[in-house]
């Protein structure tokens, strides 16, 4: 729920939401081509429906009922559904109302074609097939220790085998750097005048899983609540159904930690070796102007077993300590930047760096990341590769991702069709609203792409 903004005067922005769930179309047409593919493998070994249910209770109702009426006039969200019906929530997931007080009130929204995405897998599948292709390296256990610039405008990258001490020096025209947390320092190695603008503020998330048979099998839904005031976004509640390596888990989160590290497996000094003299004031400026942020990170840091129950107690009353162990989820870097004769601001959400000559881009900053990454690595090949995304490129493209430069948030007959087509290959829920004329393609490509996706689709997928 934090995607979509209350205004002063009661109205609900949900053009954010919006944006993310065409993205996310986006990724699932693209998921979609790889298992056609053969690359990626069974799609139950990565995606599942689940249901995503957005719950509240007491003064957060009447918000959840505008937030509702402003969805639903957006073509992506038309389908979902408003109850205040507590029966009827029981039956969407039992466990936020077991035990609950019977004169609470309370609200939920639904969508059924929610899904849980398994993006380690995803990463997995992919890289197992990439490493079957010749003009593909994969190297672990290895660091890069430098990144600099040649007077013929390349670039030399230098990595360190962290198991032999050997350190090898590969010169390319072009650099990406895709490494979550440890982006900034990267960037930092190239010494580029336009990342100086940028620094990191290190968010670690805790959760409280559970397999208990009785628990999970009473639970098939990703319920999501609101963020407490003061919360950053990333921290909205939510107790969800979550598959991994085959296995169904419940887990309750996030509660935010606090390390200096940019990795999980980093150092406590990412942070401290960050600060730069163009950086540092920045960064002690960000921690000054967001006092809220700051007490929220300080009482979640210092929350105990007892104080994590009592949360998780408010979306599932009757739960028990001894059912549920907690594991550390990540870091996150969220982005702190600074242009020139602008104030610095803290940003949640995944920015696109793309050097003034295009040879440099990176990926900075943190949720939405994995769920939106196709469309988020289309946007970096338009900036990097402008000439060759427009012309020699695009048939691929298209052939790939079929709603290419088309809005489905616009195109009710589009929507279905990429909703249909998508569902039936990775096997989700989703009634298609019957076939519908679709809009003439203007060009080639656009044919032969619309050729290799179209089926008439008459007979639901939802089981």
């Amino acid at each position: 729920m934090n995607y979509t903004v209350e205004g002063e005067d009661g109205s609900i922005d949900i053009e954010r939401a919006e944006k993310i769930a065409a993205q996310f179309e986006v990724a699932k047409q693209f998921w979609s081509h790889q298992v056609k593919e053969g690359r990626l493998g069974t799609p139950s070994s990565f995606i599942n429906p689940v249901p995503h249910i957005a719950f509240v209770w007491g003064d957060q109702v009447d918000f959840l009922k505008r937030r509702h009426q402003a969805m639903i006039q957006s073509l992506l969200f038309s389908d979902m559904t408003y109850t205040e019906d507590k029966a009827e929530i029981a039956k969407w997931a039992p466990l936020v109302m077991q035990g609950r007080d019977a004169a609470e009130q309370v609200a939920a929204t639904r969508m059924d074609v929610g899904t849980d995405v398994n993006y380690g897998a995803i990463t997995t599948q992919l890289i197992d097939g990439l490493t079957k292709k010749p003009n593909f390296k994969l190297s672990t256990n290895s660091e890069v220790t430098g990144i600099s610039r040649n007077e013929d405008q390349t670039w030399t990258v230098s990595v360190k085998n962290l198991q032999t001490g050997e350190t090898t020096h590969t010169k390319t025209r072009f650099v990406f750097v895709g490494a979550g947390g440890a982006a900034i320092k990267l960037l930092q190695y190239t010494g580029l005048p336009e990342g100086k603008y940028y620094a990191g503020f290190p968010v670690g998330g805790l959760f409280l899983m559970t397999d208990k048979p009785e628990i999970v099998a009473a639970h098939n839904a990703k319920v999501y609540g609101k963020a407490e005031l003061g919360a950053p976004p990333m921290s909205v509640p939510h107790i969800d159904t979550r598959y991994i390596d085959g296995k169904q888990y419940v887990l309750f989160g996030p509660f935010t930690t606090y390390s200096n590290k940019f990795l999980k497996n980093g150092s406590q000094l990412d942070l401290i070796n960050s600060a730069t003299k163009d950086n540092a004031f920045p960064m002690a400026k960000i921690g000054l102007e967001n006092t809220d942020l700051v007490k929220y990170l300080i009482s979640q840091v210092m929350l105990g077993d007892a104080e994590r129950l009592k949360e998780l107690q408010k979306y599932y009353p009757e739960a028990k300590l001894e059912d549920w162990k907690a594991f550390q989820g990540g870091q996150r870097v969220q982005i702190i930047k600074k242009l020139p004769n602008e104030a610095a601001k803290l940003q949640f959400g995944t920015e696109i760096f793309s050097s003034e000559d295009g040879t440099v881009t990176a990926l900075l900053g943190a949720s939405p990341g994995a769920s939106t990454s196709p469309h988020i690595l289309l946007n970096l090949l338009e900036k990097a590769f402008p000439e060759q995304v427009a012309g020699k490129w695009q048939a691929k493209i298209q052939q790939i991702i079929p709603s290419y430069g088309k809005d489905l948030a616009k195109d009710p007959a589009l929507l279905d069709q990429f909703r249909t087509e998508t569902s039936r290959t990775l096997g989700l829920v989703y009634t298609p609203k019957g076939t519908q004329a679709l809009p003439a393609p203007t060009d080639a490509a656009a044919i032969a792409a619309l050729n290799e996706t179209s089926h008439e689709v008459t007979i639901p997928v939802a089981r």
